[in-house]
């Protein structure tokens, strides 16, 4: 079954606990891919049916499923089904609006929170929402759509003698928490890069294309805060947290994370405190050279002024006007409008107002 919302405003009415996805639809279909390990070795393979994820659960192995795509809502039902999953969090999973937070059940943990990486044509920010279930012997990824975010992770749980499937569950959640978040180190050194060419944009010749890059930026940072802060409170929920899906042994290095997260959120905090200076800099510079073409053409206009008094005058059709029966008035007038602005000239530069 395939149902799909563009916002949460389409499920208005709808029973708690209603599957329906909502959001932006990244993939087409659903692949589910699991991955079994124990000390002695791995395997991995892509799974066709629910039966073949449940087989692992009488082994003494730590099975990672990852869900890649929501846009089938049948094996996300039928997944809570056979793991015993409240529909309130299969519902929250299929919602792609979720804000990141950590919530705690008898038989297992949930977490939902955001990816962010740099596009590749280096044009804006990708976010995708990720929402992990651990369970005693399982652990469970729900993505929006394949890509390379835990390639890493596969990797090192595929190498000979390997530490990492000496460890439960909790610590691949963890593993999957550390690799999001250094995702976010890499948009945090995006970001540094991008700011920087802001900085010689205005320092160089600023135009309307910086003003659209320092808006772009700042409506980017507007989601990543919204998206990377709450990620503070959700570690601060497992950090605190008394269940026993978490060991004390893992839980120094969700405190690792946790610091890295407090410095990423730190930096983005500067960075739109930063990007507000810089529309404050771009508005002082288009005001001063607005100025300096204003204090230009006044320049000009009080220098023609007196000249065009003088042209006025003498342009009347006055019969009484003794100048113009006066044999060197005509040089005499030059000389006038000659001396007149090369005065004014002086005086402007003499008061440093050219």
């Amino acid at each position: 079954m395939v149902e799909s919302a563009s916002s949460a405003s389409r499920k208005s009415g709808l029973p708690p606990g209603t599957l329906v996805h909502v959001g932006e639809v990244l993939a087409t279909e659903t692949r589910i891919t699991i991955l079994d390990y124990t000390p002695e070795g791995c395997s991995e393979h892509v799974a066709t049916t629910i039966g073949e994820i449940a087989q692992y659960r009488d082994t003494d192995s730590v099975t990672w499923v990852n869900v890649e795509g929501l846009i089938n809502i049948d094996i996300i039902e039928a997944i809570g089904e056979e793991f015993e999953i409240h529909p309130l969090v299969l519902e929250d999973i299929l919602n792609t609006g979720q804000r990141p937070k950590y919530e705690q059940y008898d038989d297992y943990l949930f977490l939902v929170f955001k990816v962010m990486y740099p596009a590749e044509d280096g044009g804006a920010v990708n976010y995708e929402q990720v929402s992990v279930l651990i369970l005693t012997d399982y652990v469970f990824t729900f993505k929006e759509k394949q890509d390379a975010i835990f390639d890493s992770i596969r990797t090192r749980l595929r190498k000979p003698r390997a530490q990492y499937r000496n460890l439960g569950s909790d610590y691949l959640a963890y593993t999957i928490l550390d690799a999001v978040v250094d995702q976010y180190l890499a948009l945090q050194d995006y970001m540094d890069t991008v700011i920087e060419q802001v900085e010689d944009d205005l320092l160089d010749e600023p135009d309307a294309d910086t003003l659209s890059n320092i808006q772009r930026i700042r409506h980017e940072l507007i989601f990543i805060r919204r998206s990377s802060a709450p990620l503070r409170e959700l570690l601060n929920g497992i950090l605190r947290s008394d269940s026993e899906l978490i060991s004390a042994d893992t839980l120094i290095y969700y405190r690792d994370v946790h610091d890295h997260v407090l410095r990423v959120t730190d930096a983005f905090d500067t960075y739109r405190e930063m990007i507000s200076s810089l529309l404050e800099i771009y508005n002082s510079t288009i005001s001063n050279r607005m100025n300096e073409v204003m204090k230009v053409l006044t320049v000009f206009a009080s220098i023609f002024i007196p000249l065009t008094f003088i042209t006025g005058i003498y342009g009347m059709n006055f019969v009484y006007m003794p100048e113009l029966k006066w044999k060197w008035s005509y040089p005499v007038l030059w000389l006038c409008l000659v001396a007149i602005p090369v005065v004014l000239l002086r005086y402007f530069r003499k008061k440093k107002w050219l």
